[in-house]
Formats: structure tokens, sequence, C-alpha cells
């Protein structure tokens, strides 16, 4: 039995690997690679960058609850709080995909806190790309019930999810 439990999760953590390879791969492209001609401004999203600020927001507000809910011991709303979360990060993810898809390139900064804000989005694109593994194991784990193995990966995708979301929003404020 024990033995199907770990070709299992490995199994599962080949496809995690894959898919937070792909969708990297991916994202990256849509921002820095060639589009078709025409594909700029073929679709309106210029309130894609606010909802993507809504959304970041309220990944937020969701990672802090299912904190405090497992912190008093409410597994259930801890689970229903934190896949919440990761929906409401998955839409993050296609409505940013779909933004740049339309739009050329990043929105340049033009502030006056150039390292700051350098230093903020270098670190997020980083951690947002580590970011993808990280709560799908954790996930995955939760779950699947492997509390100790949850916990162990739990605090340290916590911290950094939480920062992604959080300087998503810094990153909006500051360029709009």
């Amino acid at each position: 039995m024990t033995d199907n439990i770990v070709s299992g999760e490995k199994f599962w953590l080949r496809i995690i690997y894959i898919v937070s390879i792909v969708i990297t791969l991916a994202v990256a492209f849509l921002i820095l690679g060639p589009r078709p001609d025409g594909m700029e401004g073929m679709l309106d999203v210029s309130a894609l960058p606010h909802l993507n600020a809504l959304l970041n927001s309220t990944c937020t507000v969701l990672l802090l609850a299912g904190l405090w809910f497992i912190k008093r011991k409410q597994i259930q709303r801890h689970k229903k709080t934190m896949l919440t979360a990761f929906g409401v990060s998955v839409l993050f993810l296609v409505s940013y995909v779909i933004y740049h898809w339309f739009k050329a390139g990043p929105k340049m900064y033009v502030g006056d806190f150039s390292s700051i804000y350098y230093f903020i989005l270098l670190t997020h694109i980083v951690l947002a790309m580590i970011i993808i593994p990280l709560a799908l194991i954790t996930l995955f784990r939760g779950w699947n019930m492997q509390i100790a193995k949850h916990k162990k990966i739990a605090r340290i995708t916590y911290p950094i999810w939480l920062y992604v979301s959080v300087t998503g929003v810094v990153i909006y404020l500051m360029l709009y």
C-alpha cells in the first residue's frame, strides 16, 4: 500500500513540475515573444490590470483568512478558503495571460522610485515562478491528507504566495 502511495505521489509530482514549467514558459513567451500581426488592440483589455489587482487583493485576504482558520483548527474552513485562494490565483493567471496576449509588452514604470520598483518586480517575478509548483504540491498534499508533509511545505509556500499576492498589488499601484 505504501509503495502505491509513493509511486502515485511521484507521478503527480512529475505532472506538477511539467505543468509549472509549461505555465512559466507560456507566460514568458506571452510577455516577451512575438505576436501575430493585429493582435494588439484586437480586444480592449484596458480594464484587466484593475481586475488583476482586485484578484491579487482578494487572494491576499483569502490567504490571511486561511491562516486564521488553520490556527484555530477550523480545518474545513481552511481547506475551502485555500482552494478559493488557489481558484482566484488561477483566474488572475488567465486574466494576466489574456491581457499580455492582446497588449504588446509590459507597461513601463515612470515613477521616482525605480530601484524600489524594479527590486519588487524582480522578486515578484522570480517568486511567482516558484509559487506555481509550491502551491500545487501544497494543495496536493493537503487534499490527500498528508498532513505532516503539507505542514512542512506550507511553511515555505504560504509566505511566498502571500508576498507574490501583495507585491502584485504594490506593482499595480506603482504603475497605475
